[in-house]
C-alpha cells in the first residue's frame, strides 16, 4: 500500500463508494418494485422483468448477494479511506477517515441510491439485474453459506424462507387498489370492479323485492280481473298462486302469454299449464354464490325462502348484474315509481320500503345495512315503536322527519344528509 500514491487510492475509493451506491440502490430497486406490473412485463416476455423476477423467487439469496458485495466493498472503502487519513492527517488520520467516509457513504452510497432506486424501481432493477445474476453464480458457494447459516437460525425462529409464495391480496386489499388506481381507471369500471368485490359482502336478502311489494295473480281470482292485471303487468314473468303467495304455483312467462292469446287459449286451465316451475333460493345465500347458481341451473328468476320455507321475497339474475354495473333497466314501472325525490331545500322524499344499499348508494350514505334491509325497518329498530307523523330524528349523519304512516309502516319520509363530521345516533 505504501507504494500506490495517494491519487491512485483516491480513485479506489471513488471507485467502491460507486459500488456501494450499486448495490445499495439495487436492493431497494429489487425489493421496491411492483410485483403485479413485474408479472405483467415477464408474461410480456420482456428480458429484464424476466431476470428480476427469476431473482426473486428466493429473495434470501439475493438479500445475501447484495449484502455480501455491499458489506465488502464498504469494508474495503473503510480502510482505503483510513490510509488516506493517516497519510494526510498522520494520528488524526483516522477520526477525519470515519467521520468523512460516513457521510460520503450515507450521501452517495445510501441514501441517494436508494431514494432514487425508490423512485424508479423499474429502471434501477433491470439493469441491475445483469450485473447481479453473473454475480450470483461466481459468488455462489459463499451465498450457499451465508443463506444456509441465516435460514438455520430463522428455522429456531419458525420462519422458512421456501415458505414464501410471493404478494397475495385480500378482497379488501383489492378494493384499496381499485380505489387507488385514480386516472388509470376511468369511475365507472373502478365502481364495476368494487360491485363484484362486494357480491360476497351481500346475500339475496340485501337485494331481493320484499314479500309485501310482490306482485303476483290470484288463480281463484274472477276471470275478468285476472285478464284485467294480465293486460296491466309490466312484468316479464308474472307469479302465479293460489290464494296466498305461500301457494305459488309457478311463473308465468310473457311469451307463454302471447302465444296462449294467439291461440284463442287462454283460460285458467291453460294458465296452469303454462307455469313454469319456481326456483327457490336460501335467503342468506351470498350474492356472488347465487349468480353462479343462477348460471349453472340456467335460471333468471327465483323466491326466496327463509330457514322455514316460507316465502320472504324475490330476486333475479338483473337485480344480481345491477350491484355489479349499476341500474340499467328500462322497466316502465321502476321509472315512474321512483323511490328518491330530490327537493330544492337539499331534502330528499325518500320512501320508508327503500333498500338500504340502493339508498346509501344513491345518495352516499351510511346506513348500516347488516340488520334491517329497508330504511322502515331501520327507523323502527332505532325507535322500538312506530312513530307519529312529522317526527323528526337524527339517525346516522341525516335528519330524518316522518311523513307519512301507512299501515303501521313509515310509507314516506324527508331525508337530509347532513355533514359528514357528524357523528352518528
Amino acid at each position: 500500500m505504501d507504494q500506490i500514491s495517494t491519487a491512485t487510492l483516491f480513485i479506489l475509493l471513488g471507485l467502491l463508494v460507486l459500488c456501494s451506491a450499486f448495490f445499495s440502490a439495487s436492493e431497494t430497486g429489487m425489493m421496491s418494485v411492483n410485483p403485479y406490473k413485474l408479472k405483467h412485463q415477464a408474461n410480456e416476455q420482456h428480458k429484464g422483468a424476466k431476470r428480476v423476477s427469476a431473482m426473486l423467487e428466493r429473495r434470501d439469496r439475493l438479500i445475501g448477494l447484495i449484502l455480501i458485495g455491499n458489506n465488502l466493498v464498504n469494508i474495503a472503502a473503510s480502510a482505503i479511506a483510513t490510509l488516506i487519513g493517516m497519510r494526510l492527517y498522520g494520528d488524526y488520520g483516522i477520526a477525519v477517515a470515519t467521520v468523512g467516509l460516513t457521510l460520503v457513504i450515507l450521501i452517495f452510497g445510501e441514501v441517494t441510491p436508494k431514494t432514487l432506486a425508490a423512485l424508479h424501481p423499474e429502471r434501477v432493477a433491470f439493469p441491475a439485474s445483469v450485473v447481479l445474476k453473473p454475480l450470483m453464480k461466481l459468488l455462489a458457494p459463499l451465498v450457499w453459506l451465508l443463506n444456509k447459516i441465516c435460514n438455520t437460525l430463522l428455522g429456531w425462529l419458525g420462519v422458512k424462507a421456501e415458505q414464501h409464495h410471493g404478494h397475495s391480496l385480500s378482497s379488501e386489499e383489492l378494493r384499496t387498489v381499485v380505489h387507488e388506481a385514480g386516472a388509470l381507471l376511468p369511475e365507472q369500471h373502478q365502481s364495476m370492479l368494487v360491485g363484484v368485490l362486494d357480491l360476497e359482502k351481500a346475500t339475496v336478502e340485501d337485494i331481493m323485492v320484499p314479500r309485501n311489494e310482490l306482485f303476483g295473480i290470484d288463480i281463484n281470482d274472477d276471470w275478468k280481473d285476472i285478464l284485467r292485471q294480465l293486460s296491466s303487468s309490466q312484468h316479464n314473468r308474472i307469479l302465479l298462486y293460489r290464494d296466498s303467495i305461500d301457494d305459488a304455483l309457478g311463473f308465468l312467462h310473457s311469451r307463454d302469454l302471447a302465444r296462449l292469446a294467439l291461440k284463442e287459449q287462454l283460460n285458467k286451465a291453460s294458465l296452469l299449464r303454462a307455469v313454469r316451475e319456481i326456483y327457490f333460493i336460501p335467503e342468506n345465500t351470498p350474492l356472488h354464490t347465487q349468480l353462479q347458481k343462477f348460471q349453472s341451473s340456467k335460471e333468471r328468476i327465483g323466491l326466496v325462502v327463509d330457514e322455514f320455507g316460507d316465502i320472504q321475497g324475490l330476486v333475479t339474475l338483473e337485480d344480481i348484474l345491477e350491484e355489479v354495473v349499476g341500474t340499467f333497466t328500462t322497466d316502465v314501472a321502476q321509472q315512474q315509481n321512483e323511490e328518491i325525490k330530490a327537493e330544492k331545500d337539499g331534502y330528499y322524499l325518500v320512501e320508508g320500503g327503500i333498500n338500504l344499499r340502493d339508498l346509501n348508494r344513491d345518495l352516499q350514505l351510511n346506513f348500516p345495512t347488516d340488520g334491517p334491509k329497508t330504511l322502515n325497518g331501520l327507523v323502527l329498530e332505532y325507535l322500538e315503536d312506530i312513530p307519529e307523523t312529522n317526527i323528526s330524528l337524527i339517525l346516522y349523519g341525516c335528519v330524518l322527519e316522518i311523513i307519512e304512516i301507512q299501515d303501521n309502516m313509515i310509507k314516506t319520509v324527508r331525508l337530509r344528509p347532513k355533514p359528514a363530521e357528524t357523528a352518528p345516533a
